[in-house]
């Protein structure tokens, strides 16, 4: 009978199982692009054949039979390959991604459930064991005395001396001993013998533990490495010795009888924290990471998201009473939720590797599709970001990299004419800068035509034939919903939902896209992303009434602006920074505040795309930790605020897009300058330098 809750554990156990199969099934997809362009690396064969075992071990342990199976077959190919005996072909290497496809299908499946197409799992096999020079599929498991498939033991064959003694923890991770040397039995002739001498009595035997430790000899025409790789996945916990039965034993002290096998068994068992005799599995637990649910994390961060509102209320009260003990218990308060903030922040932090990694399959199968060479290289992959801004990244960067695919890049033959090299190239780049990590994807392909962007966008009506624009501004045709220069729907291009699926994605996290391009050299697309989306440094500033945030990582300084400054430059909207104009936006105009400005007024320079510029408030109150509660659907087009915060004082104050303002204004002068020009009116441009 199950001990209560055996059924729960095993299905943690699974759930454990899947997590790592989908690290070792994106890790297999990397390596077998790496051998589609090394064809004879060792190593990444070896990486290819360590994967699939592995993931047949394990599957076979946790109730993944037909997994188990499926990869068999193309385990025994690897192993081929890494033999010497089989080559590295496209082929190869094409109907191993497609059985990947399928095994990631049967993890996410689950145990037990029936395959959504066997025909195809059956036609991938049949490619794979006719590869592999077998046209049925052989045993996936064999007896553990049973010789191998022919009668006759290799010539090559030799003896192999193997110990195995399982740790306490071995089958409580699911591992079952008599899998393993069943699979052992598979490499050749296997004679083993169980010593039971660790056994204690009933009344203190632990049924989740293993007692019995192996003395084997196998004879085999493998080697060392094929025979440790049988234990690949319980490695770390079993003491496993692996030793030639035929090599000539060391000099040694004379002893007075050789020890027996059971003696030897013995002694490796009942050695504890003695120097060298000191097993494994006898060490404390000395991990350096843990695999926490994201969902956990998520939590910790909103906890602490509260946890920094109170703060806050908490300063506020202390300030008010201006009693030193409740002031210094607050100030402490600040100084730990902050410390704790980082901290929670930090948890949540991932390099972007995994992302881009991710987009090798996806260019390697859209070159094959449309009968381009293209290579993807990646540059800053180890930049992190919160987990939150990864997992919402994934959509706008393959929907740039098929527009460069199918848009940018051009088939090799045109490149040759062009004088470009056959293959061309996508680059996958990540760097810091400020507050905000730079996201590009850029191509040597043709570039962008602006003509055809141009006639197209008359064509919809999205301009008028007459209108001036400037490349930055065709360039933002780009993002129109339902735009497209292709005139033919195909199944990646033509129905003007890739682009704008960009710009929402990356505006979604409070983000920015940029797009340049030279004819004929090639096109980048440099996306803008906050570092975490939870918790904020911002300055709380003032404007009438209303009370905002301004991201501390976009404010370069604060300077004062008074009366007589704004006097002196009469209408134009300048300020001498340190002996450099730089042009400001009075948000008491934007926003059309319209109590009195006080005497002296501050202005906060920020960085923009359009350079240093400079946003006008009434007060700074200060540095605060912002906690960033998004708006509901009736501000969904209120682009200039990216979200709002709770204050101390229980009020809520909005938070500003800097460079949103700022697009924002200069939208507004352009709109002003078309009304004088056409006389329809007359309007002041915020950023005007001049009358």
């Amino acid at each position: 009978m199950s001990r209560p809750g055996a059924a729960a554990q095993l299905e943690n156990f699974r759930e454990s199982f899947r997590e790592e199969a989908r690290e070792l099934l994106a890790a297999l997809e990397t390596s077998l692009l790496g051998l589609h362009e090394q064809p004879r690396d060792a190593e990444l064969v070896a990486q290819v054949f360590r994967g699939l075992h592995t993931i047949k071990g394990s599957g076979a342990m946790f109730g993944f039979d037909d997994l188990a199976a499926f990869t068999h077959d193309l385990e025994t190919v690897f192993d081929d390959v890494r033999r010497g005996r089989l080559a590295v072909t496209v082929d190869l290497v094409d109907l191993t991604l497609a059985a990947l496809d399928r095994i990631r299908a049967m993890v996410e499946m689950g145990a037990g459930e029936t395959a959504a197409d066997r025909a195809a799992d059956a036609a991938i096999l049949d490619r794979v064991r006719r590869l592999g020079g077998k046209t049925e599929a052989e045993p996936a498991r064999a007896a553990v005395t049973e010789p191998p498939a022919s009668a006759d033991t290799p010539a090559a064959a030799r003896p192999w001396r193997i110990r195995f003694a399982p740790g306490p923890d071995l089958m409580r991770n699911g591992a079952d001993p008599l899998l393993l040397l069943r699979e052992l039995g598979r490499l050749g002739r296997l004679t083993a013998h169980a010593s039971l001498e660790a056994l204690p009595p009933l009344a203190e035997l632990d049924p989740e533990r293993c007692y019995a430790v192996w003395e084997m000899v196998l004879e085999t025409s493998a080697g060392e490495n094929a025979i440790r790789d049988v234990f690949i996945f319980v490695e770390d916990t079993c003491e496993l010795i692996v030793e030639a039965a035929d090599a000539e034993p060391e000099p040694g002290p004379a002893e007075a009888a050789p020890p027996s096998p059971a003696d030897r068994t013995a002694r490796a068992l009942n050695e504890k924290r003695s120097g060298s005799g000191r097993r494994f599995y006898d060490q404390p637990d000395q991990a350096a990471s843990l695999r926490v649910p994201a969902a956990r994390l998520d939590q910790l961060v909103n906890l602490v998201g509260e946890l920094v509102t109170v703060q806050a209320r908490l300063s506020e009260i202390a300030a008010r009473r201006e009693d030193e003990e409740v002031v210094a218990v607050a100030e402490e308060v600040e100084r730990l939720s902050a410390a704790l903030r980082e901290n929670s922040m930090t948890l949540r932090m991932m390099p972007i590797r995994g992302t881009f990694e991710r987009f090798r399959r996806l260019v390697h199968d859209l070159a094959r599709e449309l009968g381009k060479d293209v290579e993807l290289t990646i540059e800053g992959a180890e930049t992190e970001l919160d987990k939150t801004v990864i997992d919402q990244l994934s959509d706008p960067l393959m929907h740039l990299i098929r527009n460069s695919m199918d848009h940018g890049i051009e088939p090799p033959e045109v490149r040759r004419t062009a004088g470009k090299r056959p293959t061309a190239q996508i680059h996958l780049s990540a760097r810091h800068s400020g507050g905000s990590v730079l996201i590009g994807v850029s191509d040597d392909g043709g570039g962008v035509d602006t003509e055809a962007v141009r006639r197209r966008a008359v064509e919809r009506g999205l301009i008028a034939a007459e209108a001036a624009l400037s490349e930055t501004e065709i360039f933002d045709l780009l993002f129109q919903p339902g735009f497209s220069t292709a005139r033919q729907v195909t199944d990646l291009s033509g129905r003007g939902v890739g682009m704008d699926v960009v710009r929402r994605g990356i505006e979604s996290l409070r983000g920015t896209v940029e797009v340049s391009s030279r004819r004929g050299a090639g096109t980048t697309v440099t996306m803008r992303l906050p570092l975490t989306l939870a918790i904020i440094d911002g300055l709380l500033v003032t404007v009438g009434d209303g009370s905002f945030v301004l991201p501390l990582s976009s404010t370069l300084e604060c300077i004062e602006l008074t009366r007589a400054e704004i006097e002196q430059a009469g209408r134009k909207r300048l300020a001498s920074v340190r002996g450099e104009l730089v042009p400001y936006i009075r948000l008491r105009e934007h926003f059309a505040v319209s109590t009195a400005p006080p005497e002296r007024e501050q202005i906060m320079v920020v960085e923009s795309p359009a350079g240093r510029c400079g946003l006008v408030v009434d007060r700074v109150l200060g540095n605060c930790q912002t906690v960033i509660r998004t708006l509901g659907r009736l501000y969904r087009h209120v682009h200039v605020v990216s979200g709002a915060t709770i204050l101390g004082n229980g009020t809520v104050a909005l938070i500003l897009d800097p460079q949103r303002l700022v697009q924002a204004a200069l939208r507004a002068q352009e709109q002003n300058a078309q009304r004088r020009e056409s006389g329809a009116g007359r309007g002041d441009g915020h950023l005007r330098a001049g009358p």
